[in-house]
């Protein structure tokens, strides 16, 4: 009884949430996600029966904290499978500036974290090391990256990271919508969209989340008879493969740190969070698929909707279930890192955007502000007002980027091994490391324009 309640207790946050939203213009404006008002209806109802002195029965929210370090496993292990993965000369041909440009924006973010923890925020309010990467676990994460990392936040002594991460992921999103509309009316004033577009005159429909009847597109296709196997259950089983794999490279890492015979890099592979090396299962049950399957039994719909179910849930679990008091006793220097990684991805937009990329430079730094700072659906939005039939080049740059993009940023690799180098070797390498790249891919960027030039030329 007790999971039959604890997950009707998250069905009624979703129902909630997506009612809330169809009903409320104020949250339609802030284009939230259903998942994340109900979660933070839940965390309100939460806190309000902890200050009139009475509990939430246990029940309810049973295995609540738990959830979205599994779920993300779950969302990370879809995120290749079903896609068609083109050559790297290809994928470098279509988004190679779109790739450095989203590269410098998410190394950015470690370079402002880590920076100001070093300089201010360590010293005046004896913040860890650690804080300096909840910024870009929050903002290019989102809030499944956020809470994927809270055991490894745990690992190392700091369990209140999980819950500045996801703090930190929900002020990403709202900021995101907020400032990207205001930075779209001021290029629609400049003259900077290919299309000028009102951001009131999205359609109704789209406000309100509900696709009209003779609009609705198929949810995905099925690939195999439901006599012999349910599609959908497939496909489950080959996200459950994928994870399996995932689990194979974390032990292989972890034998490998301890044959090493450092004590560092065992703590740092056994800390290494387990959802990115899930994604590299999926990429390789993928690339395997592409070879072998000549019946092409993944279906992308069907993979989206176990992903983006998968993410709801994880989403209103994982905000439910923070711990405001952990926010709040660090919420003046919350409130400087907030503020100052916004202020980062709104001088990439207006200063580094049309210096690095080649045509459409708005919509495409505008769809990637949108990424950088919620999810890759909050970019989409942002790129819609804008260009709402996808016809600059924006869109298929932005598409293509994600593929070389996600395996390291935003919940990949190097986003599972900061929290556990900066816990071990301190925040210097790191800042080091973020500061690097950000300079290599400016580099690398200058290096392309010239090509580009001589082949002009």
């Amino acid at each position: 009884m007790t999971l039959v309640l604890s997950f009707s207790g998250l069905c009624l946050l979703l129902a909630a949430g997506h009612l809330l939203r169809m009903n409320m213009r104020i949250l339609r404006k802030l284009y939230l996600p259903s998942a994340v008002i109900g979660g933070l209806l839940g965390l309100i109802l939460i806190q309000v029966l902890r200050a009139v002195g009475a509990e939430v029965p246990y029940a309810w929210t049973a295995g609540w904290t738990s959830l979205p370090g599994f779920l993300i496993n779950v969302v990370f292990a879809c995120l290749f499978l079903g896609v068609s993965i083109p050559g790297l000369g290809e994928l470098w041909r279509r988004a190679g500036p779109q790739l450095a440009y989203g590269q410098v924006v998410a190394w950015g973010q470690y370079v402002v974290g880590v920076g100001l923890v070093i300089i201010i925020l360590a010293p005046v309010w004896g913040v860890p090391g650690m804080f300096g990467g909840v910024i870009p676990v929050g903002f290019e994460g989102g809030h499944g990256t956020a809470a994927g990392m809270a055991a490894t936040f745990e690992e190392y002594g700091w369990p209140e990271g999980r819950d500045i991460g996801l703090a930190s992921a929900t002020a990403g999103i709202l900021s995101a919508v907020i400032v990207g509309m205001a930075l779209i009316n001021w290029a629609s004033r400049k003259g900077y969209t290919h299309r000028e577009r009102d951001p009131e005159a999205i359609e109704e429909d789209y406000g309100i989340s509900v696709i009209p009847v003779d609009r609705r597109p198929e949810a995905g296709r099925l690939t195999v008879r439901s006599g012999a196997v349910e599609a959908f259950s497939l496909h489950i089983a080959v996200v459950g493969i994928a994870i399996l794999i995932g689990v194979g490279i974390k032990q292989a890492l972890v034998a490998a740190g301890g044959l090493s015979g450092s004590d560092t890099a065992l703590e740092i592979m056994s800390a290494f969070p387990l959802f990115p090396l899930c994604m590299i299962g999926g990429i390789i049950i993928q690339l395997l698929e592409d070879r072998f399957d000549k019946h092409h039994l993944i279906d992308l719909g069907l993979t989206k909707r176990i992903q983006n179910s998968a993410l709801d849930f994880l989403v209103i679990a994982a905000i439910a279930t923070i711990n405001i008091y952990a926010v709040a006793a660090l919420l003046v220097p919350f409130l400087i890192v907030v503020t100052a990684a916004i202020l980062w991805n709104v001088f990439c937009v207006t200063v580094l955007a049309r210096r690095m990329l080649p045509n459409a430079w708005f919509e495409r730094s505008i769809a990637e502000m949108g990424q950088s700072m919620g999810v890759t659906a909050t970019g989409l939005l942002l790129l819609r007002v804008v260009d709402p039939e996808y016809k600059s080049p924006a869109a298929d740059a932005f598409a293509s980027k994600q593929l070389l993009h996600e395996p390291f940023m935003g919940g990949g690799i190097w986003t599972g091994a900061a929290i556990p180098l900066l816990a071990t070797v301190g925040m210097w390498p790191v800042f080091v490391i973020a500061s690097g790249a950000v300079f290599f891919w400016l580099v690398a960027i200058k290096f392309m324009k010239s090509l580009g030039r001589t082949a002009a030329g």
